[in-house]
């Protein structure tokens, strides 16, 4: 296990005073058998006139911030600071706990588990010359040795080498279909091209938001800022993590704080204000992740 400091900074510069509108924040992870939140502190300025904590649609912890109509600003930051023990060996590994129905690739679900999986399963995003189609089949080449937990190996440590990763502070999220043609994604997009890939085979998956913290290797990407990365559902094994911009398995070094169906849902920082549309001058995130062996 290990005790993590999580410190993430959020701030929005202007060039003149503008009004502030409703700001929706997902910061805030829950508690479960893998991780266990010890106290999550939130610091806004200008300090807000409402805050309120509801669960969305996923049972996402979400927060929404208000300010009079009459405040002024020329800047608006945000800072989250999260303390909590993360048991990365809680769940046992997919290959002890995978049903035998879903051994070969690919499996289909059982009844009982179909209605709440299927629009998982669905594809979201357009794939008009079935690039994504096309690239996916790639790992089940040879159907007869397909095992599922080889074939989701494979792919996420296929994206790892073969595009290549660049940090993108801006909204949006490319789609499968356009990280394929690039080459290159950030990790929004990797996680993207991976679930859109899986979901072509009828896979439910689920786009992940929340932070990475270095295992010491120097090797990992996406840190600084928040991570996303991609959960599978397989039977037996229940949801499983991977992290195709780090080529991560079962979620060791991945702290989750949110989970929904497509990426626009899951948006940390969102927001807006009242003023002109050459007023925003910048937007600076700096995440900080501390860890020690506890």
């Amino acid at each position: 296990m290990a005790r993590i400091k999580i410190v993430h900074t959020t701030e929005y510069r202007y060039r003149n005073p503008v009004g502030l509108g409703r700001h929706r924040l997902m910061l805030r992870p829950d508690d479960s058998h893998d991780l266990r939140l010890h106290e999550a502190v939130l610091a806004v300025d200008p300090k807000p006139s409402l805050i309120h904590w509801t669960h969305d649609a996923y049972d996402n912890s979400v927060c929404f911030l208000e300010w009079p109509e009459t405040l002024r600003a020329d800047r608006l930051t945000i800072v989250s600071t999260l303390d909590l023990t993360h048991h990365p060996d809680g769940p046992p590994a997919p290959v002890y706990s995978l049903d035998p129905s879903a051994e070969f690739f690919p499996f289909s679900y059982d009844l009982e588990d179909l209605p709440d999986v299927a629009r998982l399963a669905e594809r979201q995003l357009p794939d008009r010359n079935r690039t994504v189609h096309a690239w996916a089949r790639r790992f089940v080449a040879d159907v007869r040795n397909a095992r599922t937990l080889h074939v989701l190996e494979a792919m996420t440590h296929a994206i790892k080498a073969e595009f290549r990763y660049g940090a993108r502070h801006e909204e949006g999220t490319q789609t499968a279909a356009e990280t394929l043609a690039l080459g290159t994604g950030t990790c929004r997009d990797l996680a993207v091209l991976m679930m859109e890939a899986l979901r072509s085979f009828g896979v439910a998956t689920r786009f992940v938001t929340g932070y990475l913290y270095d295992d010491l290797s120097g090797e990992t990407r996406g840190g600084g800022s928040t991570h996303a990365w991609c959960g599978v559902y397989l039977p037996g094994a229940g949801w499983v993590e991977y992290d195709p911009t780090n080529g991560l398995i079962a979620g060791a070094n991945l702290i989750r704080v949110g989970m929904t169906r497509t990426a626009a849902q899951a948006i940390p920082v969102a927001g807006g204000y009242v003023g002109g549309a050459d007023d925003s001058e910048g937007l600076w995130v700096d995440v900080t992740v501390t860890g020690a062996k506890s």
